[in-house]
C-alpha cells in the first residue's frame, strides 16, 4: 500500500469513527428523553378557610373571609380555563379564562370582588363552605378529579381512603 493510500485510509477511519461518535452522542439524549415522562399540571387545594372569622353576618366582608387556596406545585403555567371547585352540595365555581403561574396560589374568596392573579371571587351573596363538614373537590376542565379537601366528620371515607 502507498503512503499516500496508507493516509487516505487513516483519514476515512477517522472520520467514520468521529461520524460514529457524534450520532451516538446525539443518540444519547434522544433515548434517555424517551424514558422520561412529560410533567402533568399539579394543581392543589393547599388551604380552606371554610368558617370565616368573626359573625356570619352574610356581609361581603364576612363572605370572602371563607376562601379556598389552589396552588400550582410545578415551575409551568397552568391553563385552569373551565377547571371547577365544588362543594359537597353541589355549588359550583367555573375558572374562566384564568392561567395559574409556575409556583403560585390562587384565593378563591366566596363573595363578590375584582379578580386579579392571586385573588378571584365566585360573586355569591351566600356562604359555600359549610362549618361542620364539607369537601372542597378541583375538577380539570374534562371534569377528571384533580384533588379535594374535607373537614368534619366522616371526611375520611368519602372515596374509600383517607388520603388528607
Amino acid at each position: 500500500m502507498s503512503a499516500s493510500a496508507s493516509v487516505t485510509a487513516r483519514r476515512l477511519a477517522a472520520g467514520v469513527l468521529a461520524a460514529g461518535a457524534l450520532v451516538s452522542v446525539a443518540a444519547l439524549p434522544a433515548s434517555a428523553a424517551d424514558h422520561v415522562r412529560p410533567q402533568r399540571p399539579k394543581v392543589e387545594i393547599s388551604a380552606v378557610q371554610y368558617d370565616s372569622p368573626g359573625r356570619d353576618d352574610r356581609s361581603n366582608r364576612s363572605l370572602n373571609k371563607e376562601w379556598v387556596d389552589g396552588t400550582n406545585t410545578t415551575r409551568h403555567t397552568v391553563n385552569l380555563d373551565g377547571w371547577t371547585l365544588e362543594d359537597a352540595s353541589g355549588h359550583t365555581y367555573t375558572f374562566d379564562h384564568y392561567r395559574l403561574e409556575g409556583r403560585a396560589t390562587v384565593r378563591i374568596h366566596t363573595g363578590e370582588g375584582r379578580d386579579t392573579d392571586t385573588d378571584l371571587y365566585q360573586d355569591r351573596r351566600n356562604y359555600v363552605w359549610n362549618n361542620d363538614r364539607d369537601t372542597a373537590t378541583l375538577r380539570n376542565d374534562h371534569g377528571r378529579f384533580i384533588d379535594d379537601e374535607s373537614w368534619g366528620r366522616d371526611r375520611d371515607h368519602r372515596h374509600g381512603d383517607a388520603r388528607h
